[in-house]
């Protein structure tokens, strides 16, 4: 789920969780009424929400523990757990370190860790990777991923727009509260105009010759291919033609293939296609999340 500041991402996760109460509507979470059955709810799920939850002043080992009790689990089999998410998080070094002294990463993998130990079946993740540095977002990123692939639904809230296309199978874009549009990332971009290829010449003349043969086969093939080129864009400083296109092979090599026929070379091309940030500024009206 993505959305702007304000947007209600937190609000809806603290209201899937059992958190906060719904003013209105009718949800179930792992098949469960969230307003009948709260208790079902809670022991199908796990929350890591924007600030690790972990106790500073007990060890990595002693605050999974204490979950482990929590939930109600035989001290063997919550020591079992313990021991494997340690190992599985890559604390086990760190083991018996008091939790105050560990980095933001550690803090997060931990905090991840014992929403684990309850086995649940669909872990609401809100903004998990808030203030990390990049090596630590990566490993969360890969902890993630091994999590869904394990079988277990993730429900990811999060303002960075690379964190959602590298991990989402689908998007919600929330604006002030409302879903203005779902689908997975591949369906969100090409929603949005402005994909195009960028050729670049070695010189004017080259440019002025590639501008001249692409207006004029447009005009005179007309149809589809008319509305494909009636809007290139000319930038003599930088000698360059951005051609509008989806980015697909057959475009690309329509273009090419008529520059050729007119031995016009192209010295450097590029190609651009709608991402998500696109995506979130058309839809909300925000640069970024």
């Amino acid at each position: 789920m993505l959305g702007p500041n304000g947007a209600g991402k937190t609000t809806t996760v603290q209201i899937l969780s059992t958190l906060l109460s719904a003013d209105a509507g009718e949800v179930r979470v792992a098949g469960f009424d969230l307003a009948r059955e709260p208790d079902a709810v809670r022991a199908a799920i796990g929350l890591t929400g924007q600030f690790s939850a972990v106790d500073n002043l007990l060890t990595g080992e002693e605050n999974l523990m204490l979950m482990a009790d929590l939930h109600h689990l035989e001290r063997r089999e919550g020591r079992r757990r313990t021991l494997d998410l340690l190992e599985r998080f890559d604390l086990v070094d760190t083991t018996r370190q008091m939790v105050a002294t560990y980095s933001g990463g550690m803090r997060r993998r931990l905090d991840l860790a014992m929403t684990l130990i309850g086995d649940p079946r669909i872990i609401f993740l809100d903004e998990p990777t808030t203030g990390l540095d990049p090596r630590s977002r990566h490993t969360m990123w890969q902890i993630i991923r091994e999590l869904v692939a394990d079988g277990v639904t993730i429900f990811l809230t999060t303002q960075d727009l690379d964190e959602a296309d590298q991990l989402a199978d689908r998007i919600a874009v929330l604006d002030r509260g409302r879903i203005v549009v779902e689908g997975t990332p591949a369906e969100l971009k090409n929603r949005i105009p402005g994909g195009h290829i960028r050729l670049q010449f070695a010189d004017l003349p080259a440019l002025e010759s590639a501008a001249g043969w692409l207006d004029r086969r447009a005009s005179l093939r007309g149809g589809r291919e008319a509305e494909d080129f009636s809007a290139i864009s000319r930038d003599d400083e930088t000698l360059t033609l951005q051609v509008p296109s989806d980015g697909n092979v057959r475009s690309l090599r329509a273009i090419l293939d008529r520059l050729d026929s007119a031995s016009i070379e192209v010295d450097k091309l590029s190609i651009h296609t709608p991402d998500l940030d696109d995506v979130f500024f058309a839809l909300t009206g925000e640069k970024g999340a």
